[in-house]
Parts: structure tokens; C-alpha cells; sequence
């Protein structure tokens, strides 16, 4: 019986989906508060079908009357009313009054399950009322006053990174600098460019995906963002081994609240100590994170954990014997790519745009044609290494064009360096400057495919080979991001290198061609 109501209640729910805001208010919820109590628990889905639709697209004076309108069910008769109208308050933005209404509802229930619905109530919308209440009754659940805590001090005080602090206690100390597997001989030889000669770092292990970096002086954070082409910059707290359950999350707890993990923390962080917890490469693991996070609270209060706009995230990397815990900044926006105002779909990852800039190298007085510019992020980061003379960027799409003049003017790049045209990269003629052997670098992440369907991806690729070898100068360079098996036709073009890179579930070539002379 209880299987078909549920049914039941799922059935009407998807139904009342369909409606608008105001045909809900007007028909479903008048009809709702005008039938009997038998016939109210047959319509309880309309509870739950107000607090999603009008969190989606209520306006601001809905929003108000079904939140008030939800706070009287909270009194009513049917227990499994009032717990359908606690679990639709937060989605439309309850304060301190409904706070307060909860609150005196979680006093006097005697109900074990309504305890447990308020307490994940309060846990999204609690404030300092809630966490005084916690602290007079002093048996609160451990996730309750920890998830109530971290709103309170996002709310009150926001954390911030200091990229600029100094850590000084480094000794033994892993960074991990992550990026797209294939990319790690770029982003070595970045390290060994930029920063390995300044006395701070030395190269540790080379693998899939991943470079190491060794502190050997003390460093801020903002000495690693220097360099471009990592995606993450994670520092290694320690390593747990795979054990049963508990005794694993008690170590990842240990670990996450350890000497070291402390020291960096309070080192680093401008504000209260706020983390979410990540298994990386393992989906589902809601109870996991929970008995984790509960436990690390009751071994370092001061470490809150929250999922919402959180400074530092705490990801737990698989390794062959356990999980590598690895400490990450979480910072947006990204302070290497402040100048990227706007996005387009499918855009180049911004590190796989700074790497290939950097696998292109830098030439005098260059100059340089994206065909597909997309929001311009090659031709920005090749700009941003220096000597260039000209860029170039066309794209079939007017805003990802406009897109790409507006990225290029908040990098603070000179205006007179750029020239950006909506037309097809065959029609090339037609953009001044794109004649034959005008070009010295053509640097592009063209379309794959996936995301924008090309009808003809082999005749795009073709007409593309003929195309850069008709533009280039004589020994220009051509370096893009091939998802085909299909080398260029034109004996003109020869492939200089070509290494294979991960985008995200697809391996694509990476490759350099020279035209030659």
C-alpha cells in the first residue's frame, strides 16, 4: 500500500511539473487548501511541486507567498505535510523568521523522524539563532552543527586564499602540479623556465597527468601561479591505505586535520578554515564524505566543512594502494586567467591554450592566425609570451568573436596587435593581412565535433591542411589539436611532432607541422 502511494504521489508530482507558477498558486494549491485531510495527503505532492517550481521561475512576490504559505504547513495535523513543507522552505531562500518557526517546531516535536527532517532543514537554512539553539541543547548531531557553523561564517565572514603569504614550514612537503594527461613534458619544461632556477623548487617524479614539485625554501603560493599550463595546484597533506570503513575515513579524518594540514591552512587562509571533501575518479560517495567530514570536525572544530563556495577543496586521488589527500586551492576566478571575461561553448581548456602557446614557441616579430578563435585564448597566451607582431582571429560565430575583442582588451594587450573577423577560415582572403606566406604561426583548438556537430569533420580537416599551407610563410609552423587520424595531404606541410592528450574523456593529437622552405 505504502509502495503505491509513493507511486502515486511521484505520478501527480511530474504532472503538476508541467504547470505554470500561476495555474499551480490559482488551481493545485487553492484546491489543496480546500479539501479535506484525507484528500490533502492525496494532493501532498503539490507541496513539493510549489517549493521547485517557484525556486525555477517564480517571481520575487511569489516566491514571498509560498514561502508563507509553507511555514503555515508547518503546523499542520499530517506529519508527512509539515515534513514535505520543511524540505521545500530552502529551496526559496527561508530566513531568520522561518528559522525561528522551525526552531520551535524541532522543541517540541517528539517525533524521531521529523527531528532528523528539521535538523537537514536547519542544516541549509540555520543561522545564528540555529546555532545557538545546538549549543543550549548540546546533542546535536555532529553534521548539523558543522553545516550550520560554515553558513554562519560564510555568511559573516567570507574566506580568502592568501596567494601572497609565505609558508615557511615546507620541509618534506609534495606539490602536485595536475594537468591533462600528455601535457606533463610541457608543463616540466614550463617549471624548469620559469621557476627552476630561483632556488624555491626542484623537479620531483614525472607521470600520466601529474609533474611534482619539491619546496626547497620557503614560498607562497603565488610563486607556483607564475606558471600557465598545470590545471590544478594540489599540496600533499599524506597518503591513506585501503582498510574496512571506518577504519579508513578514521584515517582520512586524521589526516585531513594533521599537523600539517593545520600549518597550511592557517598559513594560507584569510578568514574561517572552510574545505569540501572530493573522491576523485569515485561517484556516490554521499556517505562516505559525511562519516568522513564528521569525523575530521570532531577531531579539529576550527576546519568547517562546506560544499558551497568553499576556498579549499580536499581531493582524495586514488593511488595502487589507497587515496593521495592533496590539499587545493580553489580560487575563481583563476588569477592566471583574470582576462577571460567571457566564455564560448566548447572553448579550449585555458591551460591547454597556454600550452599549446608554449609548444608553438616564441618568434620575432610573429605573426599569428587562429582560424576557429573561438574566445580567443591561444591567440592571447602566444600574445602574452612576447615578440609578437600581429594576431589574428576568425570564427563563423559573431559573439565568439566579439568574445574573443573583449578577452584580448582585459588582457591588456595592445588593440593595435589584434584583428578579429567573423567569416569561414576558407574565405580567408577576404581578412587583410591573410594572403599567401603571410603567416608565421597558425595555432588553433578546432572543432571536435562533439559538442557542435560538423556535417564533414574529414573535408573541414582537408580544406584546413590546404589552407595553412597556402597562408604560411616558408618554415611557419602549424599547431593544433588534431581528434582525427589524418595527417595533412599537402607535401608542403611536414609533421615536426605530435603527442596524445586526454580533453575530458577523448584522446585527441596534439601536433606540430612546419611548412616547409
Amino acid at each position: 500500500m505504502e509502495k503505491e502511494r509513493r507511486n502515486a504521489d511521484k505520478v501527480l508530482y511530474r504532472q503538476l511539473r508541467t504547470m505554470t507558477c500561476d495555474a499551480l498558486w490559482q488551481d493545485a494549491v487553492a484546491r489543496f487548501d480546500g479539501s479535506s485531510p484525507a484528500a490533502r495527503m492525496e494532493q501532498v505532492s503539490v507541496v513539493r511541486a510549489v517549493g521547485a517550481a517557484f525556486a525555477e521561475s517564480g517571481t520575487a512576490a511569489q516566491k514571498i507567498a509560498a514561502r508563507a504559505w509553507l511555514v503555515t504547513l508547518l503546523q499542520d495535523p499530517a506529519e508527512k505535510i509539515r515534513r514535505y513543507a520543511m524540505n521545500a522552505l530552502p529551496k526559496l531562500g527561508a530566513g531568520p523568521a522561518e528559522e525561528a518557526v522551525l526552531l520551535a517546531l524541532l522543541k517540541a516535536s517528539t517525533l524521531d523522524r521529523e527531528k532528523k527532517h528539521l535538523s537537514e532543514t536547519l542544516d541549509k537554512i540555520g543561522g545564528p539563532a540555529t546555532l545557538a539553539a545546538l549549543r543550549e541543547s548540546g546533542a546535536a548531531p555532529l553534521q548539523t552543527e558543522q553545516k550550520v557553523r560554515a553558513r554562519v561564517a560564510r555568511n559573516e565572514q567570507p574566506s580568502v586564499i592568501r596567494l601572497e603569504s609565505v609558508l615557511t614550514d615546507f620541509k618534506q612537503l609534495r606539490i602536485h602540479l595536475r594537468c591533462r594527461k600528455g601535457l606533463e613534458t610541457i608543463v616540466r619544461d614550463e617549471v624548469i623556465s620559469r621557476i627552476g632556477a630561483n632556488g624555491k623548487f626542484r623537479l620531483g617524479t614525472i607521470s600520466g597527468g601529474l609533474v611534482v614539485l619539491i619546496p626547497l625554501a620557503p614560498f607562497a603560493l603565488a610563486d607556483v601561479f607564475t606558471l600557465r599550463c598545470f590545471s590544478t595546484l594540489n599540496l600533499v597533506l599524506g597518503t591513506a591505505h585501503m582498510a574496512p570503513p571506518a577504519d579508513f575515513h578514521a584515517a582520512l579524518a586524521t589526516t585531513i586535520t594533521g599537523p600539517r594540514a593545520r600549518a597550511i591552512l592557517t598559513a594560507l587562509t584569510q578568514g574561517p578554515i572552510r574545505y569540501r571533501l572530493d573522491f576523485i575518479a569515485a561517484s556516490h560517495q554521499r556517505g562516505a564524505v559525511r562519516q568522513v567530514t564528521n569525523r575530521a570536525y570532531a577531531l579539529c572544530p576550527d576546519m568547517l566543512n562546506d560544499a558551497r563556495l568553499a576556498p579549499w577543496s580536499i581531493d582524495l586521488h586514488p593511488t595502487g594502494s589507497g587515496v593521495s589527500v592533496e590539499l587545493r586551492p580553489r580560487i575563481s576566478p583563476d588569477p592566471r586567467f583574470a582576462y577571460r571575461e567571457d566564455d564560448v561553448p566548447a572553448a579550449s581548456h585555458p591551460p591547454l591554450a597556454a600550452s599549446m602557446a608554449r609548444l608553438a614557441g616564441r618568434v620575432r616579430d610573429e605573426t599569428i592566425w587562429d582560424p576557429f578563435c573561438g574566445s580567443g585564448l591561444e591567440l592571447i597566451e602566444c600574445a602574452l609570451l612576447g615578440g609578437v607582431q600581429r594576431v589574428i582571429g576568425t570564427d563563423l560565430s559573431p559573439t565568439a568573436v566579439a568574445i574573443a575583442q573583449t578577452n584580448f582588451a582585459a588582457a591588456k594587450l595592445r588593440s593595435d596587435l589584434a584583428t578579429f573577423a567573423c567569416c569561414d577560415f576558407r574565405a580567408h582572403a577576404k581578412v587583410p593581412g591573410l594572403g599567401p606566406h603571410s603567416v608565421s604561426l597558425i595555432i588553433t583548438n578546432p572543432p571536435m565535433g562533439r559538442r557542435v556537430r560538423i556535417p564533414d569533420m574529414q573535408g573541414l580537416f582537408a580544406s584546413f591542411f590546404a589552407v595553412a599551407a597556402t597562408v604560411l610563410k616558408p618554415g611557419g609552423r602549424l599547431v593544433f589539436a588534431n581528434p582525427l587520424r589524418l595527417e595533412s595531404p599537402s607535401p608542403a606541410l611536414s609533421l615536426h611532432s605530435r603527442q596524445v592528450i586526454d580533453l575530458g574523456g577523448f584522446d585527441c593529437r596534439l601536433e606540430v607541422y612546419r611548412k616547409q622552405a
